[in-house]
Parts: structure tokens; sequence; C-alpha cells
């Protein structure tokens, strides 16, 4: 390869790094992409750095504008190749880029108040933002909108909980933010604001000032000089104003067509000792302005949000402006109405746990991440559902089926099977020999061997009381994996051995599943009740894992004391 064509590569690739940082390009990360494209040229590295240096030194000199133009002229690909660096996948369509300045990252959030630990549909926004800025190259924040401390009151193991359960996910954020640690930056900005003569305190009483708004006259406060304004701030500030005193309010239109934009309430007191904070801050942000605030401090530049949060940026495009910033996209996303769980909002759940009725958040009742995985789910299966849902204002009807399916692909071929006999019932057997029945702990994997379980003559085994039906007197009956049975007497119930031949299934024999007699006691929790029974000992193996109890449901082990403790995790 000709000088001046590896030189014309090397151009190439120094472009698109400083377009994608937005600095000065780096010589080690520009000479791997060159490697990378062209290994041919790896034994003469140390004889190109000089040509490196000479390039890097060249783009170093241009302004963001021009590392734009000279790339796009010369290699427009690799512009293309950093906005969509991976596949879309199924259910997510690409992100509108045309707001994307010369280096600038795709940069999504997701903002949980961490009163309770994340629940199915907070996982939706982990999962597809995180989901988007690894589609993107970009970065994922997660940042905890903490300053309710009076309605949505935070619990400090939340924060924590959040955290780690995004990484469970397979979701980890590049970045966490927690908004209580921020107080000063909001009060710095709100300051601003009332020196521009765009937000003033109001000490009206609520239903006073509601009526004026409903009728779109101002205050007696709006046209408060922002001298006079800043003083009652101070003193919001001090504590010279209770609860419910005073507000700050951002101006807007006061005849807006829609009263809810009128004059938002920025600011409020809160008495309440916040669980991180304590009573440092008794002036508190409302939603509307702390998310304002830092969507834009953290460089956000795509949000998608719930369609009932449509107002919101018409609210915070007044203080977007104001300020002279820009806002980012937005999109919203319909509700997700999920079936089979009934309504369990947070605070719901809370005083379930509370009254004793769950056994906490990972109690397999309850719609969290958290049950989830104590269930067994495959992070990889929730991911493959919530992203396959997509981005949609159509509202969302989200069976739990859905899901068990997808998670039942992934288990399917990992999980081990066992014999387990739900209200288990003794059958004796007369005239059997002593046998070691071997059944495959995988019936598609023979290479993963199989489990054995000796059974001695005239054993008395357990079978599934739901399997009575077809073990009446003069019916004959298969024990999977074991041998044939002809039942004699349904109470006590009692058969003969009648050898092992399958024939027996052509001729209408049922296969029943069954235990032997020393297996271990199992209790198996889930979100419709609890099961008792038996299985076969081997279980004991399997401490953590996902297992298919056969011809009853997938479960994970959760803990062995005695007692098996298993958590039902799907048909």
């Amino acid at each position: 390869m000709e000088t001046k064509d590896i030189e014309i590569i090397i151009q190439k690739f120094a472009l698109q790094n400083a377009y994608k940082h937005g600095s000065v390009p780096q010589a080690g990360a520009v000479t791997g992409k060159l490697l990378g494209a062209h290994p041919e040229l790896k034994p003469h590295a140390r004889e190109l750095m000089p040509l490196v240096q000479k390039v890097l030194a060249d783009v170093g000199k241009m302004s963001a504008e021009e590392v734009r133009a000279k790339l796009q002229e010369i290699a427009p690909e690799l512009i293309e190749e950093l906005h969509v660096k991976r596949e879309a996948r199924k259910g997510l369509p690409p992100l509108d880029l045309s707001g994307l300045k010369p280096g600038q990252k795709v940069t999504l959030r997701i903002a949980p108040n961490p009163n309770g630990p994340p629940s199915l549909g907070n996982a939706r926004g982990i999962i597809v933002n995180a989901e988007y800025a690894r589609m993107y190259d970009g970065v994922f924040i997660m940042r905890f909108d903490d300053t309710d401390p009076a309605i949505k009151k935070p619990m400090l193991e939340a924060y924590q909980w959040y955290v780690e359960q995004a990484k469970w996910l397979g979701c980890p954020p590049d970045k966490v933010v927690i908004a209580s640690d921020r107080l000063p930056l909001y009060y710095e900005y709100a300051e601003k604001l009332i020196e521009l003569g765009k937000a003033y305190v109001c000490t009206c009483e609520n239903e006073t000032f509601h009526d004026l708004k409903e009728a779109g006259k101002p205050c007696p406060h709006r046209e408060t000089e922002p001298a006079g304004n800043m003083g009652q701030w101070k003193k919001m500030l001090a504590g010279d104003f209770a609860g419910k005193e005073a507000v700050l309010r951002i101006k807007t239109d006061i005849r807006h067509r829609d009263p809810a934009l009128r004059d938002w309430v920025a600011f409020r007191i809160v008495t309440e000792e916040h669980p991180r904070t304590g009573h440092t801050y008794r002036v508190w942000p409302m939603l509307d302005f702390e998310s304002a605030m830092e969507d834009h401090f953290l460089g956000v530049t795509h949000i998608i949000r719930g369609k009932d949060l449509m107002k919101t940026a018409d609210k915070q495009r007044y203080v977007y402006q104001y300020l002279g910033w820009e806002y980012p996209h937005v999109s919203h996303w319909g509700r997700v109405r999920l079936l089979g769980f009934g309504k369990f909002s947070t605070s719901v759940m809370k005083k379930g746990i509370q009254g004793g009725e769950f056994t906490g958040w990972d109690d397999p009742r309850l719609p969290t991440v958290a049950a989830l995985k104590r269930r067994g789910f495959e992070p990889e299966a929730i991911r493959n559902v919530m992203i396959n849902m997509g981005v949609t204002e159509t509202d969302i009807e989200f069976s739990m089926d859905t899901l068990y399916a997808e998670n039942r692909k992934i288990a399917d071929p990992k999980a081990n099977r066992y014999f387990f006999v739900a209200d288990p019932v003794a059958l004796r057997i007369d005239g059997a020999p002593g046998i070691v029945a071997k059944a495959p702990l995988h019936p598609q994997d023979p290479g993963r061997g199989y489990r054995e379980i000796p059974v001695p003559a005239d054993p008395g085994i357990l079978v599934a009381r739901s399997d009575l039906p077809v073990m009446q007197p003069g019916s004959i009956v298969r024990l999977k994996d074991l041998y044939n049975v002809k039942i004699t007497c349904a109470e006590p119930l009692r058969g003969e051995y009648i050898g092992n031949d399958i024939a027996v299934l052509k001729q209408g024999a049922k296969i029943v599943h069954w235990a032997p007699a020393d297996g271990v006691p199992v209790r198996v929790v889930g979100p419709e009740g609890e099961y008792h029974g038996i299985a076969e000992p081997g279980v004991k193996a399997e401490l953590n894992n996902v297992v298919q109890f056969e011809r009853f449901a997938f479960v994970r082990i959760d803990t062995i004391d005695g007692v098996v403790l298993a958590y039902y995790t799907h048909p």
C-alpha cells in the first residue's frame, strides 16, 4: 500500500476520533483502528508512528465544524458508523439524531424515585434507555429524583437496589446521580431566574391562586420586582415561612389555554426529614424543575417518558428558553397494563410488606425485579420482552405468559430435570425387584448424564394425588423411567409389578411421575400460592439453580434446610 493511501486512511480515522470525542484525536485509538482494519500493516507499526503523529497534528488544528465537514467529504460512512454503531433490536425504532452536535454523545437517562425497588415497569425504562445508549455507543445515566421527602419518601436501600438490579438486567449505568446531593445547584439557577424576572415567590393560599389561575388572572405577587422576590426567596430558605405558606413559581403565560401550564410551582417548602440529607434543606424543587435542570447539566439528548407526562416538556421549555438552553428530543410511550398482577403501586406493596401480607420485596406475588430474580428468571428474557414491546404511544396489555415463553427458551436447555410429586400419596408395589432407576438429567442432552435413584424391592413410593383418577383398581400405569404397575387396591393405594415392557403404553397405560420414599420434602412458593411435596434427593445439588420439576413447573432452588424451598418460575 502506498504511503499516500495509508495517510488518507489515518486521516479518516483521526477525523472520526476527533468528531466522536470533540477533542484532539488520541494516537493509540487511531493506530488501533488502523491496524484493526489493515492487519497487514502490523509489522510496520513502529514505522507508521511519525505519519500518524503528522496527521494528528493537522487534525488537531481544525475546528469542530471543519472536522465534521472534512469527514463528511472523505468518509461519511464513518459518521454513520458512530451514530448507528449497532443495529436496533426488534421493536426499537431509530432515534432522531438530527439535533446532535459534533462530538456529542447520545445520552439517555432513567430517573426513578427511590421509594422502593425497581418494578417490572421500571425495568422497561432501564432496559430501553440502556439499549439505545448501547446501540449508539452513548451514555446511560441513572438519576435518582429523590426531592419529595414527604409524599414519596425515599428508602435508603432503594438507591443500591436500583443500581445492582440494573446491573443484573445487563444494563449497568455509566453514571449515577442523586438529586438530593445537588440542591445548591438548583438554588443557584432558581436565583438566576428570579434575577431575570422569570420566577417569583407566591404567598397566595392554594385555593386563591387556583381560582385566579383558572380565570387566567395573575396573582398579586406576579409583578414583584426581582429584588423583592429575592428577599422573599431568602426568607423561604431561612425558614421564615412555614410549609405551604410560600412557593416559587415560574412565569409562563397566565392565559395559556391549558391552566396546568400557568405559572407552575418550581419550589415548595417541605419540613419533613429527608433520609439522606436530614433537615439540611427545607426548600425542595418540584420534579418538573429538578428534572429540567438535570437533563441540561447531564447533557441528556433524548428523553423517553410516559405519555401522561406530555405536559412536562411544555412546562420545562419555558425554563430552557429563559436560560438560553436547547431542549432534548422527547418521545413518549403508552402505559403498560400488567395482566395477572392486579394494581400494585409501590405504596401498596410497601403496605402489604409492613402488614405481613408479603414476605418482602422479592415475594413471588409481586411484580418487582427482585421477585423475578428470586424466581429464577433470566435477565436476557426480560430484556428481550421489554425491547420487543418497542416505544409507542399506544397503551399495551402485557401478559406474563409472554415473559414465561421467552424465559422458557433460555431456561429449558439449561435446566436439569427432577421428579417432584405435590400432595403425595403412598403407593405400595408388590413383587417388584430392587432396582436403580436411571432418568436423564436432560432428555435432549444425553451427554449430561443420568440421575440414579435406588428403589428397593417391594417398595413404597410416592405419587401425586392429582394422578389418582388414572390409578383405579385394574388400571396399568408406567412409573416414568422405572417399570410398569397394575393397580390392585385404591385405599390404601397398592399395585403389583408387571415388568418393564414399554409396549404397555400402546395399550393405553398412562405415564405417572413418582418420588422415592426417602425423597426430600419440598415447599414451592409461587404467585398463586404454595405447593408441598416430595422430590428425588438429587435436587439438593441444585442450590440457586433453576430446574424443571417434570410435569409440574420450572423452579429455582432457593434454600435447603431440611426442607427444600423452591421458588416457582413458570410452567
